[in-house]
């Protein structure tokens, strides 16, 4: 089982970040588990995920910096440690400032099917 800084590798990112011109950065982090995807995320304040579709059931939780979780006509303003379930429907992500977040999707199973 490998473990990871978290902290170091959001500084990394906010780096990348902020040499892109998309001024967002993202690394999916090595998990053991079968059917939990989590990616950490990197947003230069004004730095947008654009509007998308739900990846199914996931969650966000801030670590550093202010999001605003947009769906619809509904908002959820985020600050450093607040989590938010992410509404399973159309939404986008803004950075109020520097931001990273803490993205974790539960995936569906992808055994194969028996012949």
């Amino acid at each position: 089982m490998s473990t990871v800084d978290v902290h170091q590798l959001s500084a990394e990112l906010l780096d990348r970040a902020a040499r892109g011109s998309a001024h967002r950065a993202a690394s999916t982090l090595p998990h053991p588990v079968d059917g939990l995807r989590q990616t950490l995320i990197a947003l230069l304040a004004g730095a947008e995920l654009g509007e998308h579709e739900s990846p199914g059931p996931a969650s966000l939780l801030v670590l550093r910096g202010r999001v605003r979780l947009v769906a619809g006509d509904r908002t959820v303003e985020l600050g450093a440690h607040q989590f938010s379930p992410v509404p399973d429907r159309r939404h986008r992500l803004h950075a109020d400032e520097d931001a990273v977040v803490l993205l974790s999707v539960a995936v569906p199973d992808r055994t194969p099917l028996a012949d």
